[in-house]
């Protein structure tokens, strides 16, 4: 059995989720717009720019979380998907995971974007197991907090690893399909991996190794 390994954003969906959520509050006027805009694009510009502090990221984006009720919290982002994320569905990619599906492939989504976030978008793809990283929950609330390590660069390595030693399964090969430089630790980490609408810096490392370049929005 093969295994195939998805990045979310800006991958399998034509934007970033994570950004776009902080969008979405404040287009809601449920948070500070100013101080909120201001601080959610620079966050997203770090990451852009491969400088992103992703606890203190994490924790700016659960600050909201942990303000509200989850039953509150499952309804925004019921709104949140329809509003938001339905527009960002790219029919190349329901195409590209249906291919890996029918090949009998093992479909696996690794995202730096946390488990609120990502959890109804990779089941509205059709995409059961997510790493991803995680919200600290107690007694039912979200914290404010990070759960161990975040999905991250080399943390995407991290936490691959331990799910692979949880599965007990050899995969024959691996695919990894990501747009970001920020995922190059583990793009070089699998047998097959693939650069889809890369960013510029990823694009350079793809052309010069030999890597397929995929265009999932042509």
């Amino acid at each position: 059995m093969n295994l195939a390994i998805f990045d979310l954003d800006n991958t399998l969906i034509a934007g970033d989720s994570d950004h776009a959520w902080g969008e979405f509050l404040v287009s809601k006027g449920l948070v500070d717009a100013a101080r909120y805009q201001h601080k959610n694009d620079q966050f997203y510009a770090d990451y852009c720019a491969g400088q992103l502090d992703i606890i203190a990221y994490s924790e700016f984006v659960f600050e909201f979380l942990a303000q509200h009720e989850p039953s509150y919290l499952q309804q925004l982002h019921q709104q949140f998907m329809q509003e938001v994320i339905q527009p960002l569905q790219l029919i190349k990619a329901h195409q590209l995971i249906a291919q890996h599906r029918q090949q009998g492939d093992r479909l696996l989504i690794i995202t730096a974007t946390n488990r609120f976030i990502t959890q109804p978008i990779a089941q509205s793809l059709g995409i059961p197991e997510l790493l991803a990283t995680e919200p600290e929950q107690i007694a039912g609330r979200y914290t404010g907090k990070v759960q161990g390590v975040p999905c991250y660069k080399e943390g995407k390595i991290t936490r691959y690893q331990a799910w692979l030693t949880e599965q007990h399964v050899q995969f024959e090969q691996v695919y990894f399909y990501s747009d970001s430089h920020n995922d190059l630790p583990l793009l070089q980490q699998v047998d097959i991996p693939v650069a889809v609408n890369p960013d510029a810096k990823l694009l350079a490392v793809a052309q010069a190794s030999g890597w397929s370049v995929l265009d999932l929005r042509g």
